[in-house]
């Protein structure tokens, strides 16, 4: 029984030893497929850095366009930036109709404070013309602080927003292992953030291209 026995445990040890090889096999030709890939999107990022200023080049370091294409592999952060790209340009288009609308009804405003300026002068007795003509000019000044007040506020607004999207950004690429990217508001990192976003969009848009066949 025990020789028994031992015959059945070497079996389930070969059988073991054989799924660990098979494996073992499988993980290393992921890990070659992985570093191809890896070779690969930094090639092409070194090739993209070259168009950049010469500025911008001699920050994006080896190691650092090397942990980008590490970052790329899998295709989550394309995904993820496409999807802030696409945030931003919503909320640029809301802000800007925003805008747009104040300065509509401020328009409106302006027309017809006119009109009614007007009307108000050719049914005015001569007399109290002077009079009229001081109040209605008090009345002018006084709505155009209230819009260029209004229009401050709106400009204030759009710059808040906008400057929060951007740590929205850091934020996000920070949390999904992007290199480079962490809530800063110094000029020159934030330039350094944007030239590595501008990679990752030029080398997504190279990705979508179709392959050209050898010929």
């Amino acid at each position: 029984m025990a020789r028994f026995g031992t015959g059945f445990a070497y079996e389930d040890a070969a059988a073991a030893a054989a799924g660990t090889g098979l494996a073992g096999a499988g993980a290393g030709e992921r890990q070659a497929r992985q570093q191809a890939r890896h070779y690969q999107l930094l090639s092409e990022l070194q090739a993209l850095v070259k168009e950049l200023p010469s500025s911008s080049q001699q920050r994006l370091s080896y190691t650092i366009l090397s942990d980008l294409a590490l970052a790329l592999i899998d295709g989550t952060v394309f995904e993820i930036v496409q999807g802030l790209l696409e945030i931003q340009h919503l909320t640029e288009r809301n802000l800007y109709n925003q805008r747009l609308k104040l300065h509509n009804e401020h328009r409106v405003l302006k027309q017809e404070m006119h009109h009614k300026h007007k009307e108000a002068q050719q049914s005015c007795k001569p007399h109290n013309l002077p009079l009229l003509k001081a109040a209605q000019q008090r009345e002018q000044e006084a709505m155009e602080q209230r819009i260029h007040d209004e229009q401050q506020m709106m400009d204030e607004k759009i710059v808040l927003e906008l400057d929060q999207k951007v740590v929205d950004q850091q934020s996000t690429l920070e949390k999904a292992g992007v290199s480079g990217f962490y809530i800063t508001t110094n000029p020159q990192e934030l330039t350094l953030q944007m030239n590595l976003l501008e990679l990752i969009r030029k080398l997504q848009q190279k990705e979508l291209q179709p392959r050209k066949p050898f010929s």
